[in-house]
């Protein structure tokens, strides 16, 4: 038991800090800028907030471009010459992956490398939630509203690990199925092999039996 609670505190603060991360980057301008992307999965029906602080200035010879968007084709956003800090909100349509996609168009000349560097937080679930306000709000003191914010994150965690048990049962349930499957091909395949060889027997014999040979 005593091993068994040690290991699910384990579990917890490895999952913790994965629902909200920060990543610095520097993104180079070209004429015919390819994306690049961070990719994150987030259930469905969670909110997310995304935040792009981008140094630099509108006009400076660079235009950084954003997009959000997800891996069945849902769009979430496409700002246009980013400068400075953007957020944006939006609530996951599907338990699917999301990317954040940024380019660097050149609008100008130069004889330099251009570039502008790319502060971008994402945060999910719980954390992404302005507690502040909640605690304002409901009037509560700091420790309840500390307490309320990890409590949404156990659940959350709950809750993907449930939706990961679930994704195992289904991969188990197609791999036996997928196994059943192959095991009966192999059985036909031997059945059709003994077969064929039976009538090639039989017929040879009747053939070598009408040239008068056996």
């Amino acid at each position: 038991m005593l091993f068994s609670t040690l290991w699910s505190l384990r579990v917890l603060l490895f999952l913790l800090p994965l629902l909200s991360y920060a990543l610095k980057f520097e993104l180079q301008a070209e004429s015919r800028p390819q994306e690049r992307c961070i990719r994150n999965f987030v259930n469905r029906d969670t909110l997310v907030v995304v935040t792009a602080t981008i140094d630099g200035s509108r006009g400076d010879g660079q235009r950084v471009d954003m997009h959000i968007k997800d891996a069945v084709g849902n769009e979430y956003g496409r700002p246009k010459d980013v400068a400075g800090e953007k957020r944006m909100a939006f609530t996951s349509l599907a338990d699917t992956a999301f990317d954040v996609c940024f380019t660097n168009t050149m609008t100008g000349r130069s004889s330099y490398t251009m570039t502008r560097h790319v502060e971008l937080d994402i945060d999910i679930g719980a954390d992404a939630r302005d507690w502040s306000a909640v605690q304002a709000a409901e009037k509560l003191r700091p420790v309840d509203t500390e307490l309320r914010r990890m409590e949404e994150n156990v659940n959350e965690i709950v809750t993907e690990m449930e939706y990961l048990r679930m994704r195992e049962q289904k991969l188990r349930d197609t791999n036996e199925s997928t196994n059943e499957r192959v095991k009966w091909f192999a059985f036909g395949t031997i059945g059709m092999l003994v077969g064929l060889g039976a009538w090639q027997l039989v017929y040879l014999r009747a053939y070598f039996r009408s040239k008068h040979l056996i």
